[in-house]
Formats: structure tokens, C-alpha cells, sequence
């Protein structure tokens, strides 16, 4: 389990075989946005919205950063995004179809 120092407003994230630097802003961030999608199950686009990050700032938080804090909150977010993969092309052909009734 890891360990934080914080010191500078840097969290020091301390494991056995290496060493992660982040920002305590970044460290607030990536849990917040853990948080949000666990609660609503909602997309890597809308936490981009809502945080008025990029999509790619959403996964590398996500999937990278999230790893690295907190293991057990990573398994449970992957777990939603194993879900979305999995309906994507029901939703992207749902889209399809509203688009069309709407012309």
C-alpha cells in the first residue's frame, strides 16, 4: 500500500520499486473525477466537460494516475470502462439513429 507525504503542495506517492511525483492539485483531481464517474457510471466525455479537461486528460488520469493512488478505486473505475467498451456500438448506433429522426 502506498504511502503520502505532502510537502510543497507535491504528494510524494512512495512504492517499493519506484518513486511517483504529482501535484496535490493533479492527486485532488484525478479522485474527484474517480468519484464522479463511480457515482453517475457517466463517460470519459462528460467528465471532460465537467472538469474542462481534455478526453486524453480524463483517461491518462484514469487509467495511469489513478493506479498509482489508490489500486482499489482503479479496479472499480476499469470496471466501468470495461462496461462502456462493451455497449459502445449500441450507443454509437442509438446516436446514429437520433440523428437521422432529427433531419
Amino acid at each position: 500500500m502506498p504511502f503520502f507525504i505532502h510537502k510543497y503542495n507535491y504528494f510524494f506517492i512512495y512504492f517499493t520499486k519506484r518513486k511517483v511525483y504529482m501535484d496535490k492539485y493533479i492527486v485532488e483531481r484525478v479522485l474527484k473525477e474517480a468519484n464522479y464517474i463511480l457515482e453517475n457510471e457517466s463517460t470519459v466525455r462528460d467528465i471532460a466537460n465537467i472538469y474542462c479537461v481534455s478526453k486524453s486528460t480524463v483517461h491518462k488520469d484514469l487509467q495511469d494516475r489513478l493506479r498509482d493512488i489508490d489500486i482499489a478505486l482503479h479496479k472499480e473505475v476499469d470496471r466501468i470502462f470495461k462496461h462502456h467498451i462493451e455497449v459502445r456500438h449500441i450507443r454509437g448506433g442509438q446516436s446514429t439513429k437520433e440523428k437521422y429522426l432529427k433531419l
